[in-house]
């Protein structure tokens, strides 16, 4: 059974990064998004099982994201984890503050990034 896995990032390049980290392991589905905006969007058609959000992206921000995405009934046991530099404690405790599962550091660890993932997979 494959595990649908939503990455969000501003970043193309961080984005193919991410999405061939995560494809290393077969059971993972990786889907991208350039913005907060898609994101809603696309788990409006397609429910993943765990997203991944960067936290400074224009327009729509992370947090802002994540706000929008637990208004979302559907989406209330979906994990959602920040991909971030800002990896201060105050940080890390503000995210995890908001309704974060988790904060994962950027930049990450391409031959760990789906093992860590799969750790907040429920």
């Amino acid at each position: 059974m494959t595990i649908p896995i939503l990455y969000v990032d501003d970043d193309p390049d961080i984005r193919e990064i991410a999405e061939m980290a995560l494809s290393l392991d077969p059971d993972l589905e990786v889907r991208t998004c350039s913005s907060g905006n898609d994101a809603i969007a696309l788990v409006g058609q397609w429910l993943p099982r765990l997203i991944l959000l960067d936290f400074m992206m224009p327009d729509l921000d992370g947090p802002a994201t994540l706000r929008l995405l637990r208004q979302n009934s559907r989406l209330d046991h979906v994990p959602v984890v920040f991909i971030t530099a800002r990896t201060s404690a105050k940080d890390v405790e503000s995210l995890l503050a908001s309704g974060a599962a988790g904060v994962l550091a950027k930049p990450f660890d391409v031959m760990t990034l789906a093992g860590q993932c799969r750790a907040f997979v429920p």
